[in-house]
């Protein structure tokens, strides 16, 4: 154990120092999807966070749900208030600057390297990294590079990778082939563009992808520092979009030739379905309030006129706010009643506790400092996740291991 340089803050997010824990024991996972953990490593306790609500404003306070989403299910009960968290062992480590992660239908996962610009496969079994192939024309600078990961809705059938990636002219999305039985390292074909002109920077370039309930695919972005580009409409930045598998606008988005889906955001790097199909978002605040989102179809969250819960007509409010030092918010995922969200300068978990669109509790924090930066969340089913650490993107203080892949059970 050992205590991380401390770094200033820097376009959002930056690296906190603090004790960490020492690396947990390797173990062996296999199945269909279904990680079982050998030898694992306790958490600790949780621990309270101060995230919430702003002063003066309520704990509750937030959107209705997105048009077409479902109200919540008069079966489900809301969560407990306090929740926990146990880290069930280590899918992998020694990677470097991980960013998307998409699991296999298998059990294995892909993995994303934003400043390398390739993808790997981690084999849950043994924890072997092999490189499956390069996407051709990323640049990394900055917070730029291979970002987001995402499998097609059809991969059984088309085997096709998405991948949302930073060039020397913009962030684009691309579909790329996963072939297995070529030779490792040349199993990605050609790219293919779905989606080209989301302005780049050498920070804010958001960059998660998923596919959403509707199979459509969803992407958030960043404004890459203009802040002027959050509400144009014409603009790709600081938005969050929508679109078919091709890149094109879906019926139903709020003008029909447009993949905008919301606007007024500053920098989206986390997206998150709950169980009635309610798409919530996390996004990074400048000097004020990190936020987490109910995204609604055409809603306007408000950036650069409000960070935070502002109480403005016309701007939607976030459900939950966080002080910038106690987040700086990427990942979401999902599980157990609650979006858990990765903290980078926080160096913690969140967990937000939601019955229907209404948070229960105040947001609680685990794992505070003692994996360093955390980048994303991934969900396995039930009360199963994946955290990815993320100390070797030239914002942390890395230690012998890092990055690394762990899985989690929650409640």
């Amino acid at each position: 154990m050992r205590y991380g340089s401390a770094r200033g803050r820097q376009a959002g997010y930056g690296a906190a120092g603090g004790p960490r824990r020492g690396v947990v024991a390797a173990v062996a996972l296999a199945g269909c999807g279904a990680l079982l953990a050998a030898g694992c490593s306790p958490a600790g306790g949780p621990k309270a966070g101060p995230g919430g609500s702003p002063p003066g404003t309520a704990a509750g306070s937030g959107s209705p749900g997105p048009s077409g989403g479902a109200s919540a299910s008069p079966q489900a009960p809301a969560p407990p208030a306090k929740g926990m968290v146990t880290v069930t062992g280590e899918v992998a480590k020694g990677l470097e600057s991980p960013w998307g992660v998409a699991p296999l239908p298998g059990g294995d996962l892909l993995v994303a390297s934003r400043d390398k610009g390739t993808i790997s496969r981690v084999a849950t079994g043994s924890g072997a990294v092999t490189r499956i192939g390069e996407v051709p024309g990323v640049a990394p600078g900055g917070e730029g590079g291979l970002l987001g990961l995402a499998l097609s809705p059809s991969f059984a059938s088309d085997r096709l990778v998405y991948v949302y990636f930073t060039t020397e002219s913009d962030n684009r999305i691309a579909r790329m082939r996963y072939d297995e039985q070529r030779p490792a390292g040349q199993q990605l074909g050609a790219p293919d563009t779905v989606l080209r002109g989301i302005p780049k920077g050498l920070v804010h370039n958001g960059g998660r992808i998923a596919f959403g309930p509707d199979k459509m695919l969803y992407a958030g972005t960043g404004e890459t520092g203009e802040t002027g580009l959050a509400q144009d409409k014409k603009s790709l930045g600081g938005k969050i979009l929508r679109m078919t598998p091709d890149g094109d606008p879906v019926h139903g988005n709020p003008e029909p030739d447009s993949v905008v889906y919301s606007y007024g955001h500053r920098n989206v790097q986390g997206l998150a379905w709950d169980a009635d199909k309610r798409l919530w978002a996390a996004e990074f605040g400048q000097k004020a309030w990190d936020e987490l989102n109910l995204i609604e179809p055409g809603a306007n969250y408000g950036w650069p006129q409000a960070e935070g819960k502002a109480g403005r007509p016309g701007l939607r409010d976030p459900v939950a706010v966080w002080k910038t030092d106690e987040a700086s918010p990427s990942g979401i995922a999902w599980a157990e009643g609650s979006v858990w969200m990765a903290g980078l300068k926080g160096n913690r978990l969140w967990r937000i506790p939601l019955a229907g669109a209404e948070p229960v509790a105040e947001p609680e924090a685990f794992l505070e400092g003692q994996y360093g930066r955390l980048r994303t969340v991934v969900p396995l089913g039930g009360d199963r996740l994946l955290l990815v650490t993320s100390e070797t993107d030239g914002r942390g203080s890395p230690e012998a291991g890092d990055d690394r892949i762990l899985t989690l059970t929650v409640r």
